[in-house]
C-alpha cells in the first residue's frame, strides 16, 4: 500500500499511467479524499480521463477521514498541506509536474506555487474556495462535524488556532491578491458559483493572474464537454516535449 511517513503524518496516495506527472487534489474540503474523485462532486475525473497520457497522482489530505493521518495542533495551516505535497513529490522522485486542484485543491496550489513555483509546469484551479465578505465569528458545523473524527481529539484552543490559520485571511485563503498577481505559472481556472465556490473569486483569480485562461461553464452537458477537451489541449500545451 503506497503509505508515505513524512515527519509526524502518513500520507496516502495512489498513481496511474505514465509519462509527465499531475498532481491532483480532490473537492470536499476538510474532506478530499481519492474516492471524492469517483463521485457526482467532482466532473474531471483525472484517473480516467489523463492516465494514457500521464501518470496521475492522487492521495488523500491528512486527517480527511481517509488513510492519510497527522496530529492537529495550533500550529497546523496551509503550510502543513503544503509540505504533505512535497513529500509525495520528493518520495516520487518528481521534479516537475501539472496540478489540478478543484474546490480546496485551490487553495493548495496556490499554497505550492509559493513555496516552490519552479516545480510546477502548470496548474488547473477549479472552483476555488474563497471568501467574500468578513469571517463568520463562530466555528460553521461543517468544520466542527469534520472535527469530531480526529483522533487523537485536539483541544478546542487548537482547533480555534487551525480554523484562523486556515480562513481568516480570506480571498483565496492561502495566497494574497498581491501574490496571485504575480504568479507566473500558466493556469487554467475553472469558475465557482456558489457560497463555498463563489464566483467573484474565480473571476478575480482569472483577472490577477497574469498567464491565465479562464472557463466559466463546465460542469455538465456540453460545456462539461468543451471543457474536458480545452483542459486537455492545456495540459498538451505545457508539457515538457509533448507536441500538441
Amino acid at each position: 500500500m503506497p503509505i508515505l511517513k513524512h515527519q509526524d503524518a502518513t500520507i496516502y496516495y495512489e498513481e496511474y499511467g505514465k509519462g509527465f506527472p499531475i498532481l491532483t487534489f480532490a473537492p470536499a474540503g476538510l474532506l478530499s479524499t481519492i474516492t471524492v474523485w469517483d463521485s457526482a462532486m467532482a466532473p474531471v475525473k483525472p484517473v480516467a480521463e489523463w492516465s494514457s497520457n500521464y501518470r496521475v497522482i492522487v492521495m488523500d489530505q491528512r486527517n480527511a477521514g481517509g488513510k492519510s493521518h497527522a496530529p492537529l495542533t495550533a500550529n497546523e495551516g496551509w503550510h502543513s498541506y503544503a509540505s504533505d505535497h512535497l513529500a509525495v513529490l520528493d518520495h516520487l522522485k518528481i521534479d516537475r509536474c501539472h496540478l489540478f486542484g478543484q474546490c480546496i485543491g485551490g487553495s493548495f496550489i496556490f499554497s505550492l506555487l509559493k513555496a516552490q513555483p519552479q516545480r510546477f509546469a502548470s496548474a488547473i484551479i477549479a472552483q476555488p474556495i474563497g471568501r467574500v465578505g468578513p469571517l463568520k465569528p463562530a466555528r460553521p458545523a461543517r468544520f466542527n462535524e469534520w472535527a469530531k473524527n480526529l483522533t487523537p481529539q485536539p483541544s478546542e484552543a487548537a482547533l480555534d488556532a487551525f480554523y484562523q490559520n486556515l480562513y481568516a485571511a480570506g480571498f483565496v485563503y492561502s495566497a494574497d491578491r498581491a501574490f496571485v498577481a504575480n504568479v507566473k505559472t500558466p493556469c487554467l481556472v475553472l469558475a465557482g458559483n456558489d457560497e463555498a465556490h463563489p464566483r467573484p473569486i474565480s473571476d478575480e483569480c482569472a483577472r490577477l493572474l497574469p498567464n491565465s485562461e479562464y472557463i466559466l461553464e463546465w460542469k455538465s452537458g456540453e460545456p462539461l464537454e468543451a471543457a474536458r477537451a480545452r483542459i486537455k489541449e492545456f495540459l498538451a500545451k505545457h508539457t515538457p516535449g509533448m507536441r500538441n
